[in-house]
């Protein structure tokens, strides 16, 4: 059985995925920060779904360094087939504007946590000359939007990083990939509330992305038939970055 480590697991997008790796056959560890609750009744609730099997939340504030550094000691070298860097800290504001703490605080927890914990994990994936990593990224690395510049500009060192780190691994059984979701249902699309009609209406599909969509390519790419897919960044978008975003 195959163990997968999934960052920021607790609810949304990340518990999605840990349901998915679940179902998939694979024991699955998780970070939380704050929702430590809800966590934990998700690690109980997949244990008794599926007997037997090892689903394990462990609380993890990827933005405070030490506390980082210290779970990643716990992990260095351990056998563990994949990674899912699901873990993401918005930051709205236009360029000009921009708080420096605020942006940076941004980068550390989607950008640096990430390269830190893969790190990690890699050494061991390298002497099995199997692992699997993927990185939630986001479409607005992809597309310019105003007030995005600090958030994208951590999903897009992401893309760099991934498709850098492919290369350099994929002789050694390793495959590294980001999917770039646009607008997912979930709390972090909380704000916009007022909005949604007006942006449903922009994206082709129409509506906003399921958090289980997004679960079920990271799940694919733990899968077997997707070993020869490594360095790619998967869009799941309902068509938005395919349209040219000039209406008549």
């Amino acid at each position: 059985m195959t163990r997968v480590l999934v960052t920021g697991g607790g609810k949304g997008v990340g518990a999605a995925i840990v349901r998915a790796l679940s179902a998939a056959g694979h024991d699955v560890d998780f970070t939380y920060r704050s929702s430590g609750e809800a966590a934990k009744a998700l690690a109980d609730e997949l244990m008794q779904v599926h007997p037997g099997r090892s689903i394990k939340a462990h609380e993890v504030d990827l933005a405070d360094k030490a506390a980082l550094e210290a779970f990643c000691e716990t992990i260095e070298g351990e056998s563990c087939f994949g990674l899912v860097h699901n873990a993401g800290q918005p930051y709205d504001a236009l360029a000009a504007m921009m708080q420096q703490d605020k942006a940076e605080a941004a980068m550390q927890v989607n950008f640096w946590s990430f390269t830190r914990i893969a790190k990690a994990l890699m050494r061991g994936m390298i002497r099995a000359k199997a692992g699997r990593i993927v990185a939630i990224g986001s479409v607005a690395a992809l597309q310019g939007n105003p007030g995005n510049a600090a958030y994208a500009a951590s999903k897009g060192a992401l893309i760099s990083y991934c498709r850098t780190l492919s290369v350099e691994t994929a002789k050694r059984g390793v495959t590294v990939n980001v999917i770039a979701p646009g607008f997912i249902d979930t709390d972090m699309m909380a704000p916009y509330a007022a909005y949604r009609d007006n942006m449903e209406k922009q994206i082709p599909a129409g509506r906003f992305a399921k958090p289980e969509e997004i679960a079920g390519l990271a799940a694919f790419l733990m899968s077997e038939p997707a070993a020869y897919i490594t360095g790619t960044v998967l869009p799941i978008d309902g068509g938005l970055t395919s349209m040219l975003g000039v209406h008549r």
